[in-house]
């Protein structure tokens, strides 16, 4: 991949200060910048860099102004960071092997379909009457159980397993070691003391643009469908159970927990470890910190809560200020007991 800086403000949109013709050939951080590479400024903690960087172009918001002289290129756009997601896109397309072609040995069902220019890795496992859309790939090691739908332009790669029934929809990317469709955690107590084991006959369904992390694991519904809607992007590690619903465009990052029949809004920002009870709704642009412990619904659009058991940030922060001088309070409390006497 080469091109020349003007190439990439076209690309962008974006306006340059500096030399147009210096040409990119590679992408770098702000501080490991080197000659012939293009980076980017979006959080002002690290614009001491750009001023010492090496990297022949870097990518700012239009509002900047450089305190001092720098060397480098400038390419001045709207939004920074969405500028250089973009160009990192690009960047895959470009250099990205695109493979076609079925490998051997694998095993595809004679009752499977596949689309136009599908790849499939080796020793991959497609089962009867699954359908395969078009610039699918699915990458080694791979299993694909019985009647499942892949959207065109989706990516499963190594070592993914989606289960029978599961639907996925289209431009949906399922990372290495992820579960699609486990069998949900159901088991219901018997009156002496040991447990039977509930059926799960249901579905998972994945919508369009779905990004899901390695090792996540996504539990089929015991009847229905366990539902990721549009543009949801999941990180690693996170388990999604049976019957739960995730609404259009939520991020969820690791190890995050979300128990049965939970409905979890639109536009929801849910923080690392946090864990959310079954049977309840989360409302639209609610925000869940970090090891938020999510014992009943919110039904506050736009919420910010932390804590276990989880409340407005707002007051969080209060009390948390209060916890921790909570010692000093004791032992003021103790010196006071000892004068009173």
């Amino acid at each position: 991949m080469e091109f020349t800086i003007q190439e990439l403000a076209h690309l962008l949109g974006g306006e340059i200060k500096g030399n147009p013709e210096d040409r990119i050939h590679t992408i770098s951080k702000i501080q490991e910048g080197k000659k012939g590479s293009v980076t980017f400024l979006s959080n002002p903690k690290y614009e001491a860099y750009i001023y010492d960087t090496n990297a022949t172009a870097v990518i700012v918001n239009r509002g900047f102004t450089p305190k001092k002289d720098l060397e480098a290129t400038l390419v001045f756009v709207e939004d920074a960071y969405v500028a250089f997601s973009t160009l990192l896109d690009e960047y895959e397309r470009l250099t990205k092997l695109q493979k076609t072609g079925i490998e051997q040995p694998s095993y595809i069902d004679s009752t499977a379909s596949t689309g136009e220019n599908v790849y499939v890795g080796a020793f991959t496992y497609i089962g009867a009457r699954t359908k395969i859309g078009n610039n699918v790939k699915i990458y080694p090691q791979a299993y694909i159980g019985e009647e499942v739908e892949i959207g065109d332009n989706s990516i499963i790669y190594a070592g993914v397993k989606v289960n029978a029934r599961s639907i996925l929809g289209k431009y949906v990317t399922v990372q290495s070691g992820a579960v699609i469709g486990s069998e949900g955690f159901g088991f219901a107590p018997q009156q002496d003391g040991s447990y039977k084991r509930i059926p799960q006959i249901g579905q998972v369904i994945i919508k369009d643009h779905v990004d899901v992390g390695a090792n996540t694991t996504i539990d089929c519904a015991t009847t229905g469908a366990t539902i990721i809607e549009e543009g949801v992007k999941l990180d690693n590690l996170i388990q999604i159970a049976h019957n739960v619903k995730v609404g259009k465009h939520t991020v969820i990052a690791a190890q995050v927990g979300i128990a049965g029949s939970t409905e979890v809004g639109a536009h929801c920002q849910i923080g690392g470890q946090a864990g959310l009870s079954g049977h309840i709704k989360i409302a639209d642009k609610t925000g869940l910190g970090p090891q938020a412990g999510i014992m009943s619904s919110i039904k506050k659009e736009g919420a910010q809560v932390l804590g276990a058991p989880a409340f407005d940030i707002k007051d969080f922060m209060k009390t948390y200020v209060v916890f921790k001088k909570l010692p000093q309070v004791m032992k003021r409390i103790e010196q006071l007991e000892k004068k009173l006497g």
